[in-house]
């Protein structure tokens, strides 16, 4: 039976919590978005992994030490509407709920993408739009079977993950048929950093789209049956996360198939293996594929639902996300986050085939803002603690404050001035002041109608 807290259920366990963090971490950024980090770093796409992943650890545990000292739904909106003000919260909240839509369209978009290995004249919309569907029905049961299907999305992925590192390295120091692969396709062409450095920077740009939705883990907190148990665990295992199934993954890609071979029609891991002579392992992949879009997209639901009701409390959004089914639902949360998902479905009609890099690029500019607000809040948030004098009843802190903070926030715009000089990604930089000025302007009418 789960707990309540605020009318929402305590139904998600500790195994659901890990899973839901390590499956926030295997998406479509990994699966399909990794084309295009290859086509710029080349075989040193493991390094471009290894340097975003380390600016997201910190960026989490910024994350964590808030939800650990205070689990609510809501997570990094609700402090900043806390410990920074109430614009920031607004900000905050309403951001993250839109980027969750772009990425919700994004997955919902690559659905279509995967479904063509095997059905090339399916429509992408139709794909789309049962899935759709779909997964809406499942976040209406309860958060309980939410975190048990994501739980066993999950599973699927980081068995299929391990299950291909270990087949490709058997590959590699075995050989199909008694020929070793070897490592010759890490330098054979054109180098290791073929782009050189410039490669290696622009690469960061997709590679941070690969990390988005991973401070889903903070969302959880208010959900948690124990979170100051489960929150730092999930934390700490982001790194190992990051080691094992980006850089492990991709450096045995990388070892089995000339890197400037890959292509983007399809999943790199998906299309590796297929040029391989291996359609069954290929097959077994688009499967995987698959179920991380899906599981995304779940996951979008999921959490877009929450930051409405959150935003609901704190008086940022109509006071009708707030209300709770009696399997503590917020179903109206869930039908408007999935329904304006529904573009992606019409998006897909009209536009087959060319939607993903602009839905990517919105998608960064909007995750830049979350962890950006995430960076701030930590410190106002710590500062806060400092002047209550409560600094020593902080349970998990953040390695380095605030230097990490500094160091996290001058990457983040470092990504944005890259974005402005990546044709595909370019339109979203332009975006983000007029994204911010509509925020802004929604504030305003906001406190308008309250009179103030």
């Amino acid at each position: 039976m789960s707990t309540k807290e605020n009318g929402m259920h305590r139904g998600l366990k500790n195994r659901h919590i890990q899973m839901i963090a390590l499956g926030g971490a295997i998406g479509t950024g990994l699966f399909y978005g990794s084309a295009a980090t290859i086509e710029l770093a080349g075989p040193a796409i493991t390094f471009s992994y290894l340097i975003g992943g380390f600016a997201i650890f910190l960026i989490m545990r910024m994350l964590g030490e808030m939800s650990v000292d205070e689990p609510v739904s809501g997570s990094f909106s609700h402090f900043a509407n806390k410990y920074w003000g109430e614009f920031p919260g607004f900000l905050s909240g309403w951001n993250y709920w839109f980027n969750y839509i772009v990425v919700s369209m994004a997955e919902l978009t690559a659905v279509g993408i995967y479904i063509n290995f095997w059905f090339p004249d399916i429509p992408h919309w139709m794909t789309a739009l049962v899935c759709l569907v779909l997964i809406t029905l499942l976040n209406l049961i309860s958060v309980g079977a939410f975190g048990e299907f994501e739980f066993w999305f999950a599973i699927v992925k980081v068995v299929a993950i391990i299950g291909m590192i270990v087949f490709g390295l058997y590959i590699i120091f075995a050989g199909i048929g008694g020929e070793a692969t070897g490592f010759s396709n890490l330098w054979a062409h054109g180098g290791f950093l073929p782009n050189g450095m410039t490669g290696l920077l622009f690469s960061l740009v997709p590679v941070m789209f690969s990390f988005g939705g991973i401070e889903l883990i903070g969302i959880t907190a208010g959900e948690a049956d124990n979170p100051k148990k489960s929150i730092p665990k999930a934390i700490n295992q982001v790194i190992w996360r990051i080691l094992i199934f980006y850089v492990g993954a991709l450096s045995v890609l990388m070892i089995l198939y000339p890197w400037n071979q890959v292509g983007s029609e399809g999943s790199p891991f998906v299309m590796i293996f297929s040029k391989i002579g291996i359609p069954a392992a290929a097959t077994l992949l688009n499967i995987v594929v698959l179920t991380a879009a899906l599981s995304v997209y779940n996951s979008g639901v999921y959490s877009n639902a929450r930051m409405l009701y959150s935003l609901s409390l704190q008086g940022n959004a109509p006071k009708v996300f707030s209300k709770l089914n009696k399997r503590g639902v917020p179903v109206t949360g869930v039908f408007v986050s999935s329904g304006i998902t529904l573009l992606a479905v019409i998006l897909n009609f009209l536009f087959p085939g060319q939607i993903f890099m602009y839905l990517i690029a919105v998608a960064i500019i909007a995750a830049v803002i979350t962890w950006m607000t995430i960076i701030i809040v930590n410190l106002k948030f710590r500062q806060a603690k400092i002047a209550q004098g409560e600094e020593n009843n902080i349970e998990f802190k953040t390695p380095l404050h605030p230097f990490s903070n500094y160091f996290c926030a001058a990457f983040l715009v470092m990504i944005v001035v890259l974005m402005a000089f990546t044709e595909s990604m370019k339109m979203a930089v332009y975006v983000l002041p007029a994204w911010l000025l509509i925020l802004w302007i929604g504030f305003k009418i906001k406190k308008s109608r309250e009179g103030k």
